[in-house]
């Protein structure tokens, strides 16, 4: 089959597309999707650059086309290991089942899914050391087929394209767990972050379908397409003064939750921005992992700060019900065949875009 191979951290150069890759056979208890198409997403990037790696301290454009030179490879995956290769990244599938292992109902074949990407361990699936990512701990789905443990292929009922549900699996779920964990309640206010990104946008929306009200912060060339998705406050990430600019708009100056995938100098800020009592989420540091905090706007202000990676199933779950329900809106910004995997991932790093790009095998 055509795929894929990342043959080491660095590079756009260790991206190899190859024609002669066998296609994988379904174990036991996994299935064999033909896929349709793989959202691209900051994983695929800080994988191959070694991001992960607590050597590394630059945001993770940083090292866009030549890899981070000072990254350790021992460290170099989002759970804190080495990494496998060649391996196939792609975590971001829609597609259809076409054969079924050993112990899998054959029922299943013909069943359009969208694939879960978070390997659970099958005897201890709350365990969070137990888990894997597709696409990082085994092969994903920038090739044309792929496996994946049968209860990781959720079926799915939609009239969207597939290259329209690859934009939701890594992004949306990503969303979905923050305001679980940070608890949004209908009537808060949201203050949104890198707003214009796949999981910035699904925020918007996830936020919305929560009955909250959503501050986003975004480059000031992406406001129209951020105010068509319902945003109820715009502030560009230029303003000189951010907090005032903030202030400006929300209840009694001060939100009940900060969603942050963006991190760097500006984190300080959002922590003031909480009210007593606020939630502090993240699951990114694109300008930056290292940041400045001030202990005592922490605990003076009894803030909460969570961190979200490894969400339980039932999110995942609950968000593709909202697909179906089609109370959310894919936002497609290109598409590229496997053979423009270069061209997608500059694409990307210049983060001129707003919402998903799609590789379609």
């Amino acid at each position: 089959m055509r795929g894929v191979h990342l043959t080491g951290n660095g590079g756009l150069d260790k991206l190899v597309v190859r024609n002669d890759i066998p296609v994988p056979a379904p174990g036991p208890d996994e299935v064999l999707i033909e896929v349709g198409a793989c959202g691209m997403n900051n994983t695929d990037i800080n994988t191959r650059t070694a991001w992960y790696s607590k050597t590394v301290t630059t945001a993770t454009s940083g090292g866009g086309s030549e890899g981070f030179a000072l990254a350790g490879t021992n460290d170099s995956t989002w759970g804190g290991s080495g990494l496998t290769f060649p391996r196939i990244q792609g975590a971001d599938v829609a597609g259809h089942i076409v054969a079924v292992g050993a112990k899998v109902d054959e029922s299943m074949i013909g069943e359009r899914v969208v694939v879960d990407p978070w390997l659970r361990d099958p005897a201890e699936p709350e365990d969070r050391r137990l888990a894997g990512y597709f696409g990082s701990e085994r092969d994903g789905g920038y090739a044309e087929y792929t496996t994946v443990p049968a209860i990781n292929a959720i079926h799915i009922d939609s009239d969207l394209s597939d290259t329209e549900l690859a934009t939701f699996p890594c992004s949306y779920s990503t969303g979905e767990y923050m305001l679980t964990r940070a608890r949004l309640a209908e009537g808060e206010t949201i203050l949104i972050t890198g707003a214009s990104g796949g999981v910035g946008s699904g925020l918007i929306q996830l936020a919305r379908a929560r009955g909250a009200r959503t501050i986003a912060i975004v480059g000031k060339e992406k406001i129209e397409a951020i105010r068509a998705l319902g945003a109820d406050d715009i502030i560009s990430r230029d303003e000189t003064d951010l907090t005032a600019a903030v202030r400006d708009v929300a209840p009694n100056g001060e939100v009940e939750v900060v969603a942050d995938v963006v991190g760097g100098e500006n984190f300080p800020e959002l922590l003031e921005l909480l009210g007593r009592g606020g939630r502090y989420v993240t699951s990114g540091a694109i300008a930056g992992p290292i940041v400045e905090l001030d202990l005592r706007t922490l605990y003076l202000n009894d803030l909460e700060m969570w961190g979200a990676t490894i969400m339980p199933r039932e999110v995942f779950v609950n968000l593709v019900r909202q697909i179906e329900r089609q109370k959310l809106r894919p936002l497609v910004a290109g598409t590229f065949p496997l053979e423009d995997i270069h061209a997608a991932q500059k694409k990307f790093l210049e983060k001129k875009h707003v919402g998903n790009f799609v590789i379609v095998p």
